[in-house]
């Protein structure tokens, strides 16, 4: 017999033995055998023509422009003879199928085994299912990825170099490399590991209190004070003519406890990640109240990063690390994937958590605790543009609510930590669609456009911030 317990029922052991003989409960056994099952489908779908074509497609319209290198003369040429016979004379000449080969031989690695941390929450889904899908070892490497207990650890163990890189909140490596509540140590952002996939959750006595002014003195957690959780729910109740630091309590709880605090009535609310949002209305302990993304349609939340010193000293592995979880992000933006992803991150090795409440998550069809079935596709997208201009953002609001003190220089440090120009090499180099312009793009969070070329002003504006 084995013993567990029920992480919403912590003082309830559960006495379960799994007929295969390991260490596991039979559901969990299930669970594993489908994660398995829905891992081998997409690995088969990440090999299939589709992917290839991509790299395929790159490599001829390369040969066609190199051969052709004016506009007007290439495209009389394609019209004269078509592009599948311009092909098959060029592959006469210059193997196609070789090029590909050439185009995908990188440098030798300076470093194989890593470790990589995460937090068991959906926003970490191209990180964690790059490992099971093998996009990991297709560049030579051999990661670990380790579920961690929270926050404050994974920065520890990332000043400590005990993890290679990581899952972090986007707001992280800006406060770390800034030594804003821990010595400072430089990190970087490669991408950003999804957008929306947050929402304001409470508890199901206040369905009567949807309105935030009637919030106050309320009990609200959330799961890192460098967190954009934490920042938008500050904008939101201050928005609401509330002060953040005076009229409700705002704690730092991890993610995975915050379902059993707003159970025990702990906490009235939380704004958190996935999937504890929607664990919360399975549970029927709470109800969400608003998805982030209504705050802010495309916002960032999670990245995936190390230190500026692994990337110096390592930079064949680091672009590894990059095409693997570009790789993955991929393949998880597309909506035809998200019901196999949910099986494939769902056991106990990755989220723990029942599968219909991740594929709630992922798919956007999902209860929302009020009495409705809402379908709302990108509740969740992983989208993986680092945007400079994202991390101006957070940075502004790093000075509003007073963690940062004094001048800020928002683009140097977005510029530094922010690596977009990586970004846009290692996409373009996966043949994925990479967005045109500068890193500097405007956003609008609850109706107010933020003009990143003028964060002063943004953040002067502000009648609520801390004195």
């Amino acid at each position: 017999m084995s013993e567990f317990f029920d992480p919403y029922n912590a003082d309830r052991p559960l006495m379960l033995k799994c007929s295969c003989g390991r260490d596991h409960s039979p559901a969990d056994h299930h669970a594993e055998v489908a994660a398995d099952q829905a891992a081998a489908t997409l690995r088969q779908r990440s090999e299939t023509s589709e992917f290839e074509a991509y790299s395929r497609e790159f490599i001829e319209a390369t040969l066609v422009k190199a051969l052709f290198p004016q506009d007007a003369q290439r495209r009389r040429f394609l019209r004269a003879v078509g592009k599948g016979t311009a092909m098959a004379a060029i592959s006469s000449v210059l193997p196609v199928a070789s090029l590909q080969a050439m185009a995908q031989d990188k440098g030798p690695l300076e470093k194989t085994k890593l470790k990589i941390g995460f937090i068991p929450i959906t926003c970490a889904t191209p990180l964690i299912m790059a490992h099971p899908l093998g996009f990991y070892s297709k560049q030579g490497l051999d990661v670990e990825v380790i579920k961690t207990a929270g926050w404050a650890l994974i920065r520890d163990k990332m000043i400590n170099k005990e993890y290679d890189a990581t899952h972090f909140l986007s707001p992280m490596p800006l406060a770390m490399s800034m030594g804003v509540g821990s010595a400072p140590v430089a990190m970087n952002v490669a991408t950003i590991q999804n957008t929306n996939g947050q929402a304001i959750t409470l508890h199901v006595k206040h369905k009567d209190k949807r309105d935030p002014k009637s919030w106050k003195g309320f009990k609200f957690a959330v799961p890192f004070e460098f967190s954009m959780h934490n920042f938008l729910l500050r904008y939101y109740v201050a928005e609401a003519g509330l002060n953040p630091d005076t009229d409700i309590q705002i704690r730092v709880v991890p993610p995975p406890e915050m379902v059993a605090n707003l159970r025990a009535g702990n906490i009235d609310g939380f704004l958190g990640p996935d999937p504890f949002n929607q664990r919360a209305v399975f549970e029927e302990v709470g109800f969400l109240h608003l998805l982030t993304k209504d705050l802010w349609s495309g916002h960032p939340c999670c990245a995936f990063g190390t230190s500026t010193e692994f990337i110096r000293q390592n930079p064949n592995t680091f672009a590894a690390l990059f095409r693997s979880v570009l790789t993955a992000a991929a393949m998880a933006r597309q909506s035809k994937n998200r019901e196999l992803i949910a099986k494939v991150i769902a056991p106990q090795a990755y989220l723990n958590q029942p599968e219909t409440v991740i594929a709630q998550v992922l798919t956007g069809k999902f209860a929302d605790g009020l009495g409705k079935i809402q379908n709302v596709p990108d509740r969740a997208d992983f989208d993986p543009m680092p945007w400079q201009s994202m991390a101006v953002w957070m940075l502004t609001q790093m000075q509003r609510w007073g963690y940062v003190k004094g001048e800020v220089d928002y683009k140097q440090i977005a510029e530094k930590v922010f690596l977009l120009t990586d970004a846009r090499r290692l996409m373009k180099e996966l043949d994925m669609p990479v967005p045109a312009g500068s890193g500097y793009i405007k956003h609008t969070i609850m109706g107010r456009v933020f003009d990143p070329a003028k964060p002063k002003e943004y953040l002067d504006s502000f009648a609520i911030r801390k004195a």
